[in-house]
C-alpha cells in the first residue's frame, strides 16, 4: 500500500467516526473528558471495518518511557506515535494515570479527533513547575512527540 493509499483508508475511518463525547469528569478542574473507554469504543468499528488494528505498547527512546500508538492495516502499512509518558506521581498509580492519557492521546492525534481535554489541564500545571531540572526534560520530551509513517 502506498502513503496515499493509508491515506484514503485512513479518510474512510474518520468519516465513520461519531463525535466523541466527554463521559468523563475531573472535580478539579470541574471539567469534562472524553475518557479512554469511551474513545476506544468510538474508534474500533470504524477501524475494524476498514482492515485497521488499533494497538499500544510501552517502549524507552530517546525521549525517555513512551507509550506507542500504531494503526496497522491488513494490507502492512502503518502508521504510529510515541506520547512520553510523564508521570504526575511516582507510584502505580501515577504511571497508570500516565499510560491512560497517553493511550488516550495518542489514538486522538494519530485520527485527528476533535475533543477538549480540559482533564489535561492538571499534566500541564504539573510540568511549568521545576523539579530539580525535571521541567525541562518533560518540555523536551512533549515537544518531540514524532509520528512515523511509512516510507
Amino acid at each position: 500500500m502506498t502513503k496515499s493509499n493509508l491515506t484514503e483508508k485512513l479518510l474512510k475511518v474518520r468519516e465513520q467516526i461519531q463525535p466523541i463525547k466527554r463521559d468523563g469528569r475531573n472535580p478539579h478542574f470541574k471539567s469534562n473528558y472524553a475518557t479512554l473507554e469511551n474513545v476506544i469504543d468510538a474508534v474500533t468499528e470504524p477501524l475494524k471495518d476498514n482492515g485497521f488494528l488499533l494497538m499500544h505498547r510501552g517502549i524507552n527512546n530517546e525521549h525517555g518511557m513512551c507509550i506507542t500508538t500504531e494503526l496497522r492495516h491488513i494490507d502492512g502499512e502503518s502508521i504510529s506515535t510515541d506520547i512520553p509518558l510523564v508521570l504526575g506521581k511516582n507510584d502505580m498509580q501515577g504511571l497508570g494515570s500516565a499510560i491512560t492519557y497517553a493511550r488516550r492521546y495518542g489514538i486522538l492525534s494519530l485520527l485527528n479527533l476533535p475533543t477538549e481535554d480540559d482533564d489535561g489541564n492538571d499534566a500541564v500545571a504539573r510540568t511549568s513547575v521545576p523539579q530539580s531540572g525535571r521541567s525541562t526534560e518533560v518540555s523536551k520530551a512533549t515537544k518531540n512527540v514524532v509520528t512515523k509513517w511509512p516510507s
